[in-house]
């Protein structure tokens, strides 16, 4: 008998449930906001499920300059909006979300690094916090969370020479190629990068290399969450302006020569023009153009003499994990290769390519 008062009450809440439901009763407006019961609940369960799901997860060096700045740059592009900066305050639109999204720098020290990552990787459901865009891109999590740490004692000046780089203030942008602005925040006016070696030199590259991989991150076919925020929005002609701006110049004057031991360059040197036989690796030189102006060198490939170390390593691990990192259409032919690269190759080689001077168009 009592079991059966048990499953009528049950089924009457449910049914009441169900009208109350139907009759749109509830106030689902942003602007009446949560009871506080509602908020705290919300919260408390958000924090459980944050520092559960972030259990294992262990950071890398988050004291590194370099990924500070990359992170710092992406926050000024993509972050600045909801969370505001020390050099802006937040959208007024964005305050007027249900949750409100927090003011990162007084809220900050209330979460772990891990469960920070967890955060920016995979968004939290029922706000307008969103996932990665590229969720095999865990460096450039990394690198977001890795500026996190330090927004909360930065100042407007330190924030801007993060966000915008030691040469903001003396950056002009040419009026005949506006889209650069954004760009220059990054790899610099002329596309020679920054000091540290944070972001690729552009002013390498072919103009055909440097359109393909814009529109490889417009259409998503590159994975990268920095960059795809980047080019969001760009059109066809901003791409053929900006590879056309970017692209090699005619003639190179000295070379940005780069640090490495005698004998990991020649390492570098042996891997990049005969390639490792032992381990069935092609010479890198068949295809990039390295030394001198190639005959044989081919305008859809990226060119590595006088790129960034930093970079060259950093995609070649890329390369090496075997994940979907994408690319033009030719980026497929280098995963079978660089997943055969051990650490001290990768280094070798990266270091031989830096050491040379860029190739001229």
């Amino acid at each position: 008998m009592r079991s059966r008062f048990v499953l009528v009450i049950a089924l009457a809440g449910l049914f009441i449930a169900a009208v109350f439901a139907w009759s749109g009763l509830f106030n689902v407006a942003a602007s009446s906001g949560h009871f506080k019961i509602t908020a705290w609940f919300l919260h408390y369960v958000m924090r459980q499920s944050v520092k559960t799901h972030s259990i294992g997860i262990v950071p890398p060096d988050l004291d590194d300059p370099v990924l500070i700045r990359r992170g710092g740059a992406h926050f000024e592009t993509a972050c600045v909006y909801c969370h505001g900066s020390p050099l802006a305050d937040s959208s007024p639109v964005a305050r007027q979300m249900t949750p409100a999204p927090p003011r990162l720098r007084h809220t900050l020290d209330k979460w772990k690094s891990a469960e920070l990552f967890w955060i920016v990787k995979h968004g939290i459901k029922y706000t307008g916090m969103p996932a990665w865009p590229a969720q095999d891109r865990d460096d450039e999590v990394w690198a977001v969370v890795a500026f996190l740490e330090v927004l909360s004692t930065m100042s407007a000046a330190s924030y801007r020479e993060i966000a915008f780089g030691t040469e903001s203030e003396r950056v002009a942008v040419p009026t005949d190629v506006p889209q650069s602005k954004g760009c220059a925040r990054c790899h610099g006016q002329d596309g020679e990068g920054d000091d540290i070696e944070a972001f690729p030199r552009l002013d390498i590259q072919s103009e055909r290399y440097l359109g393909a991989a814009l529109q490889s991150y417009v259409q998503g076919r590159r994975q990268s969450g920095i960059m795809e925020a980047a080019v969001s929005g760009l059109t066809p002609a901003d791409i053929e302006a900006l590879a056309r701006y970017y692209r090699a110049p005619a003639e190179y004057g000295q070379a940005k020569h780069q640090s490495a031991g005698d004998a990991t360059l020649l390492k570098g040197q042996k891997i990049a023009r005969e390639g490792i036989a032992e381990k069935q690796i092609p010479a890198c030189n068949s295809c990039h153009k390295s030394e001198g102006n190639m005959p044989n060198f081919r305008p859809d490939f990226p060119r590595l003499a006088g790129q960034n170390k930093r970079f060259l390593i950093d995609q070649l691990h890329l390369f090496a994990a075997e994940k979907d990192r994408g690319g033009t259409a030719f980026a497929g032919l280098m995963a079978p290769f660089a997943h055969k690269l051990d650490n001290e190759d990768i280094d070798a080689v990266a270091a031989w390519y830096a050491s040379l001077a860029a190739s001229s168009n």
